[in-house]
């Protein structure tokens, strides 16, 4: 059942590096959701500039669209289309890696424990997995026939694909 309070985890992807962070938040109203995309936006190591999200109303409101768009370098927020599940699929295929593997599938209904599962987030979690897990990204997919070919890059971690990019200094 989704009655009552519990704990939600905003999980924010970067598509060219993969570069992952999540932050729990207590309910989903509007304060909790600036709160943990301002902490995510600080851990980044580069500064945003498009913010895409689902059409959840936790993300499409004023205050969270006016804490993009109220500031010196205002960030471009785009919404996924409604009822298309696929449309965030950096997102959502971290929902398992990144969130299940590690909290499981239970719903989280202690606000004290809201705190220590951001602390595992930043601390050990994120870490581990932007610094020292490589992954492969797919570069392109090619239809032969009925089949599907797909070429992916050498692994690397997100780290790796961070320094490697022109953009970032």
């Amino acid at each position: 059942s989704l009655e009552g309070d519990f704990a939600n985890t905003v999980t924010a992807t970067d598509i060219h590096s993969s570069w992952t962070e999540n932050r729990a938040v207590w309910t989903k109203s509007h304060r909790n959701m600036i709160a943990a995309l301002s902490e995510i936006e600080d851990a980044f190591p580069f500064s945003l500039e498009v913010a895409k999200s689902d059409s959840g109303s936790e993300f499409m409101n004023w205050a969270v669209v006016g804490y993009y768009q109220k500031r010196e370098r205002p960030v471009t927020v785009v919404r996924g289309r409604p009822y298309r599940k696929n449309d965030n699929c950096y997102v959502e295929q971290k929902n398992f890696t990144h969130v299940r593997e590690l909290f499981g599938y239970e719903k989280i209904d202690r606000i004290e424990l809201v705190e220590w599962m951001n602390r595992i987030y930043r601390e050990l979690w994120n870490p581990l997995h932007n610094f020292f897990l490589p992954s492969q990204k797919l570069l392109r997919k090619t239809r032969i026939s009925s089949r599907i070919k797909k070429e992916y890059d050498v692994p690397k971690t997100p780290y790796q694909r961070i320094l490697d990019s022109e953009g970032v200094p």
